[in-house]
């Protein structure tokens, strides 16, 4: 009778512990936490906690279980963490990525195991095309997107010769590739340096004295982009030839450049200054809760949770309901600090890209201001290669 009550009770304790896990959504969240970009993945980060903040660290009538894992920007450790989190953690959702080598690498393990994998930030254009995937959402743009408006930009400025350096890796050539894709001049440089590790510009420098043209396009985001502007302007080229970025001078490496970047322009599809009551509210508790202003990182996975959580509230917590929280993430209903956000097909969004420059607020701190509007509405080129309809 003894061997009865205690097998009935360790039943009624399993029982018990399946029902507490039904609770709970588990979201496994890959990103850089080590390393001079650790700045990075500590943003997005940030932005992620404070939208569970807002959320009162649940998602429906879910609690929120977050597993964090440091990709060290190396596409091997980013699968192998993925791996760990889809296998051992058992993760219902898995987020973060800011890297595309790294999410190329670690996107096949979760769509293998049907969990939904949802970027951040990376945006490959092999996930935007044929390697589209039910299980795979982008919560940021597609890469060639950014820089394409940065090119339709330089069109209205009147550039006519563009000298281009970008980083020698995926997201590197998407974001050149981007720019020339709009760009109506003539590209009369072109060079992709070491990724990562590379800190010394100074024979690209040269080459950009030598050709004198109209202008530079770069792509060099974190810590790179912060050392590429500095020796720009100790090269004497700043004042000499306009150079435009992609994802270089941003809310992270203002702090660095400061007057350096001062009248910067750029492209973006969120500003800090955008007129929405989301935007409103995610600008101003992020200021409160870290001390500084965020970047388009944070922006887009603050996104990135409420839209998780739109598809939890949708489904009403029920997980694995795979086709009905695909459906519930494809409406996108949340409030998006970018205000309209939609999906196409291939489920990246359908947005607005906005022109921005560097500017002083009122009490001396450096930020970002739109200037225009460069693309409404904009579909990335890759969607009709999907075969998602």
């Amino acid at each position: 009778m003894l061997r009865s009550v205690v097998s009935g009770l360790a039943v009624l304790g399993l029982a018990a512990a399946a029902n507490a896990q039904t609770n709970k959504i588990k979201i496994g969240y890959v990103n850089t936490f080590s390393g001079p970009n650790a700045f990075i993945g500590n943003d997005e980060k940030d932005g992620f906690e404070l939208a569970l903040d807002h959320l009162g660290r649940k998602m429906g009538n879910l609690d929120v279980q977050m597993i964090y894992e440091d990709d060290q920007i190396k596409p091997e450790v980013g699968r192998q963490v993925t791996e760990k989190l889809l296998q051992s953690d058992k993760v219902d959702v898995v987020t973060g990525y800011n890297w595309s080598n790294v999410l190329l690498a670690s996107v096949k393990p979760a769509i293998d195991a049907k969990t939904f994998i949802i970027s951040g930030n990376a945006g490959p254009s092999q996930l935007a095309g044929e390697a589209c995937s039910p299980w795979f959402f982008s919560a940021s743009w597609q890469n060639d997107q950014t820089p394409m408006a940065l090119g339709e930009l330089l069109n209205r400025r009147n550039v006519k010769k563009l000298f281009v350096l970008a980083p020698n890796y995926a997201a590197g050539k998407d974001m050149a590739a981007g720019v020339k894709k709009t760009f109506k001049g003539e590209v009369v440089g072109e060079e992709y340096t070491r990724w990562p590790g590379q800190v010394d510009f100074s024979t690209e420098l040269s080459k950009v004295r030598s050709i004198k043209p109209d202008a530079v396009w770069v792509f060099y985001p974190g810590q790179a982009g912060a050392q590429f502007i500095q020796q720009y302007s100790q090269a004497g080229l700043l004042g000499q030839i306009p150079i435009y970025s992609s994802f270089t001078v941003d809310a992270l490496t203002l702090p660095q450049l400061k007057d350096l970047a001062l009248g910067h322009v750029s492209t973006q599809e969120w500003v800090q200054d955008l007129d929405n009551p989301a935007n409103k509210k995610f600008v101003g508790d992020f200021r409160k809760k870290y001390g500084r202003y965020p970047s388009y990182y944070s922006a887009q996975n603050y996104d990135a949770a409420m839209l998780i959580a739109s598809a939890v509230v949708a489904t009403g917590g029920k997980l694995d309901d795979k086709e009905a929280f695909r459906a519930a993430l494809e409406k996108a209903d949340f409030q998006s600090v970018r205000g309209k956000f939609r999906y196409n097909t291939n489920h990246f969004p359908i947005q607005d890209f906005y022109a921005q420059e560097v500017v002083k607020d009122a009490q001396g701190e450096f930020t970002m201001k739109t200037i225009g509007t460069v693309f409404t509405d904009m579909k990335d080129v890759f969607y009709e290669k999907c075969p998602m309809k």
